[in-house]
């Protein structure tokens, strides 16, 4: 008796879960948008930025990937940890450390950069408007299932689950990547991304939305690296490279011997970059429950699933990118000099940015 209560609580549940109204997707032209892009590809940046030191990595992989990628936007995602009071001032402190790093990089964040929602989804039918949420839609309705834009969550969803419902027509347009969740047979989805929004979750896994979703456990769980190792690609080399040394040798706080630490986001980056990197299986969108775990209805869309990566390939791209680009000053005489900081030399300088091998 107690079961057969439970099971029809459940399914009504589910029949709640999934009442909302978005545009039918065939599953030919979803298999089409979810077949990996060889192409040059649109994208926008959803990121947690200062929420660890991992999206740091993936928003300059991307910037730098200009021969693959043209970064349209970037949002900034709320979040809730020791490092944040609040969703509000996580999402204040990654649009914060977004400027940073672009400052780092010498580039300009008017009309680039948005700030996000500021709370999680409360209703999963209610849309939380953001500038980012509302930069979005503008630029997923101007796209096309032919030029789609991808978006890259590297956070939790709220943002990108807030623009489909103020827009659901915009799901024909766009394929997103999410760094999110666990694989579909590990034994809980609680994971930080995830579990940051479940509802947000909730919304882009029923969408029907072409999704590719790179699990943290246990596939990007293997892209890790060591403090040894950032002081011999990055450190010294630039700015950038090393704030970015210096970040992840701060977050092993302890000082522990034979430490390695994930560069989650990369991995979300890389699959864009060269999908060979980063292999992926075709499987039924999963229903993700209240409690927090994956169920499986083989009659469902599909989405795309990460299943492994090739850590060192990764890697090697990502030192070469970040190591390869040198800020410089021009000093009124016309010479060169190294850029050290640009709070540390006069007036007399301007900027230029040169590209070289330093390897």
């Amino acid at each position: 008796m107690k079961k057969g209560v439970l099971f029809i609580l459940l399914s009504f549940s589910c029949s709640l879960l999934f009442s909302q109204d978005f545009p039918s997707i065939s599953e030919t032209d979803r298999i089409d948008l979810l077949t990996p892009n060889r192409g040059k590809i649109r994208m926008v940046l959803d990121t947690d930025t200062y929420n660890e030191i991992d999206d740091q990595f993936a928003m300059a992989y991307a910037l730098l990937s200009e021969d693959k990628l043209t970064v349209e936007a970037i949002y900034a995602a709320p979040y809730f940890n020791d490092r944040s009071e609040s969703p509000s001032d996580g999402m204040e402190k990654s649009y914060q450390e977004i400027l940073r790093l672009l400052d780092f990089m010498n580039r300009p964040s008017d009309g680039l950069v948005f700030r996000g929602s500021t709370e999680y989804l409360q209703d999963i039918s209610k849309p939380i408007r953001s500038d980012a949420a509302l930069d979005l839609v503008s630029k997923a309705m101007k796209s096309t299932p032919d030029n789609p834009l991808y978006i890259v969550s590297t956070g939790c969803i709220t943002n990108v689950a807030s623009a489909i419902l103020i827009e659901p027509q915009i799901i024909k347009n766009i394929v997103v990547v999410w760094l999110g969740g666990n694989d579909l047979n590990w034994p809980t989805q609680k994971e930080f991304n995830l579990m940051q929004d479940v509802l947000a979750a909730q919304v882009v896994l029923n969408s029907g939305v072409p999704l590719v979703i790179t699990p943290c456990r246990p596939v990007v769980s293997h892209f890790t690296t060591t403090i040894p190792e950032l002081e011999l690609y990055l450190k010294g080399k630039n700015d950038l490279s090393n704030y970015l040394y210096e970040i992840v040798k701060g977050y092993n706080s302890q000082n522990l011997d034979a430490w390695s630490k994930e560069i989650w986001d990369v991995v979300a980056i890389a699959y864009l970059i060269n999908p060979s990197w980063v292999q992926t299986n075709l499987v039924h969108s999963p229903i993700l429950t209240d409690q927090v775990t994956y169920s499986i209805d083989h009659s469902r869309h599909f989405i795309r699933m990460a299943t492994s990566l090739n850590r060192d390939a990764i890697f090697r791209d990502l030192f070469n990118k970040l190591t390869a680009v040198s800020i410089y000053l021009i000093s009124r005489n016309g010479s060169c000099i190294p850029r050290r900081s640009r709070y540390s030399i006069g007036p007399w300088c301007i900027y230029k940015l040169f590209w070289c091998s330093q390897r």
